[in-house]
């Protein structure tokens, strides 16, 4: 193992106080070097917070940190709604009560582009407020389910988009009616 200590000095700032001067080989805010966090993001999407924390030896919150400047890093480099062509729209419940997100994925890449909490109209167009005019038109498909406040917004704001039921819904929907069938038989 190897240890790097530096001395890093205290500057004084008009507008933000008394800070720590910024060194290169960290974020600025963080007492850990790239390479440590890289690492502690990078483990922290294959187990959790708790085994990570131990195993590292720093604290749960630290990792949480860790995480948030991280993700923020990688997000100010990539945008992840550029050249987005195929896009899926539902909503997952995440609290009893009927507390809904409103989830969009890339269908190209698999990945999460979008969460809010809500289910309405209002939710969606946030998400597209966000795409822009220009990125709307691009898309040329939105697969969603058969609610009625996706199919409105996506009509408004996605005139080039073929919007077709996604997978998961059609094969539900005829495993019910061929339940019912099997029972009036």
């Amino acid at each position: 193992m190897t240890w790097v200590e530096a001395e890093a000095s205290h500057v004084s700032c008009p507008s933000h106080g008394v800070g720590v001067q910024r060194v290169q080989w960290a974020r600025p805010g963080s007492g850990f070097v790239y390479a440590f966090e890289e690492l502690c993001a990078w483990m922290a999407v294959r187990t959790d917070k708790t085994t990570l924390s131990s195993l590292l030896r720093i604290a749960w919150r630290t990792v949480g940190a860790i995480v948030e400047r991280v993700a923020e890093a990688a997000l100010a480099q990539f945008d992840p709604l550029q050249g987005l062509l195929r896009i899926g729209i539902d909503e997952v419940a995440y609290r009893k009560g009927h507390h809904y997100l409103t989830v969009v994925l890339d269908h190209d890449s698999g990945r999460l582009l979008w969460a809010s909490p809500g289910r309405n109209e209002e939710t969606l167009h946030t998400f597209f407020d966000a795409l822009g005019p220009v990125r709307c038109k691009q898309l040329q498909l939105v697969s969603a389910d058969a609610a009625s406040y996706i199919a409105n917004v996506v009509r408004e704001r996605c005139p080039n988009a073929v919007l077709c039921l996604d997978p998961f819904h059609i094969v539900k929907w005829a495993t019910e009616a061929l339940d019912e069938v099997q029972r009036e038989v």
